[in-house]
């Protein structure tokens, strides 16, 4: 009896550790950020999406054989470069990296 209580509590710790070890996956498993189809115009949405794909491919392309932290400047002025106002971009770009810093 003394012997049965401890370890019926290890059993059901174990088995509750084990139900927190999943990640929930959201959007279907498909990976993405926004789900197009609970948004106002969706075809819209999903050419916004196929255009940022794209460009994000090519500032891949351009920035391939950089690494740190010239990788992430170059990846950034080449996404900027593609915006309708680059150095609006570049701006925003830079105050979000110093938040992400901050919060580190």
């Amino acid at each position: 009896m003394n012997l049965s209580i401890p370890l019926l509590g290890a059993c059901l710790l174990a088995a509750s550790t084990a139900l927190y070890a999943q990640a929930p996956q959201t959007d279907a498993g498909k990976g993405q950020r926004f789900d197009c189809s609970k948004a106002k115009d969706p075809t819209r949405c999903e050419e916004r999406r196929e255009k940022m794909k794209a460009a994000r491919g090519k500032a891949r392309e351009a920035c391939e054989g950089k690494q740190g932290d010239a990788h992430r400047d170059c990846m950034r002025h080449e996404m900027c470069a593609q915006a309708k106002d680059p150095a609006k971009c570049e701006a925003r770009a830079k105050e979000a990296q110093q938040r992400r810093q901050q919060k580190k």
